[in-house]
């Protein structure tokens, strides 16, 4: 009769053991899983971010280049017929200075 009760007690603590074995290794899955996401999700931002960096430096400089004085110069004289005057006819005005 104490055998019984010993073999008894033994595969109930042999199935908790698995039991638990099985709980902590879903558990650490699991959190291997969000990690895994979560990188992955960091990826795709920090490729993002390159892609929306390196399209700001391409509008900076088509911005320089159509800010120029050449494009603009061009654009001025032919919609407001305005043209570039001549050295002699340009006034500097001194800035005054703060006080």
């Amino acid at each position: 009769m104490a055998t019984s009760r010993v073999g008894g007690r033994g595969r109930f603590v042999v199935g908790a053991v698995l039991l638990g074995f099985v709980c902590v290794a879903s558990g650490v899955i699991w959190r291997r899983s969000v990690g895994y996401a979560g990188a992955r999700a960091l990826a795709d931002l920090e490729g993002k971010k390159k892609a929306l960096e390196d399209r700001r430096v391409r509008l900076e400089a088509e911005l320089r280049d159509l800010t120029s004085r050449e494009k603009l110069g061009a654009v001025v004289e032919r919609n407001l017929d305005m043209r570039v005057p001549a050295d002699n006819s340009v006034i500097l005005v001194p800035r005054p200075l703060p006080h």
